[in-house]
């Protein structure tokens, strides 16, 4: 009997061994790509940018958003693109939705209001692109430039991908997770959103 029961524990342990090395594998490659992606900016011209959204607090965007809006501000101005797409619905007890807080910070600085489109239906990533894309065929716009957090761009540009969007990434070139351990959070944060999108993309966050 112990000789029967000795392979068999061996084969379950050579199985755990397997599966835990995938995981490995996985997580690895996951958190790979997501720092690669976090160091690839591809802007060029394009017929909009898609900033995605983030918190807002009251009519103002939180430090994270106001860096994503920035960005895509600079590259209307250098001319990279022609319009803007905001995004972002409106939060729980929220008076006001991202999109409305991001355009409302765009004329401030002077952008022209024709030059501002906002969907504000969507609460996570993948609701943002694909709001933004029903957004830009409605104008005729094929092309886009996607703006948001470095450790972002790998999981938002996989989503316009499996969307059809022509898209690019450009990252903003500055970041509100400032120390390392802000930046760690946030990085662990996204390998489990990427996880989640890879299972089930629409439910993701």
């Amino acid at each position: 009997m112990q000789s029967n029961i000795t392979p068999l524990f061996r084969r379950l342990g050579i199985g755990v061994l397997a599966v835990v090395g995938a995981v490995v594998i996985v997580l690895v490659y996951i958190t790979g790509s997501i720092y690669y992606y976090s160091t690839i900016d591809e802007k060029r011209q394009a017929d909009a940018a898609i900033i995605l959204g983030a918190a807002a607090w009251y009519k103002r965007p939180s430090p994270v958003f106001e860096e994503r809006i920035r960005h895509g501000l600079w590259l209307y101005e250098n001319g990279y693109v022609k319009k803007l797409v905001m995004t972002g619905g409106r939060s729980l007890k929220a008076p006001y939705s991202e999109a409305y807080v991001a355009r409302r910070f765009a004329l401030k600085k002077r952008i022209p209001v024709d030059d501002i489109l906002i969907e504000e239906d969507s609460h996570n990533t993948y609701e943002n692109l694909a709001n933004a894309k029903k957004l830009m065929e409605k104008h005729g716009l094929r092309s886009a430039i996607i703006v948001s957090d470095p450790f972002h761009m790998k999981r938002a540009m996989s989503i316009a991908e499996d969307l059809g969007i022509e898209a690019y990434s450009s990252p903003t070139p500055t970041t509100r997770y400032e120390s390392t351990a802000q930046s760690l959070r946030f990085l662990l944060q996204e390998i489990g959103h990427m996880i989640g999108y890879l299972i089930s993309p629409m439910n993701s966050d």
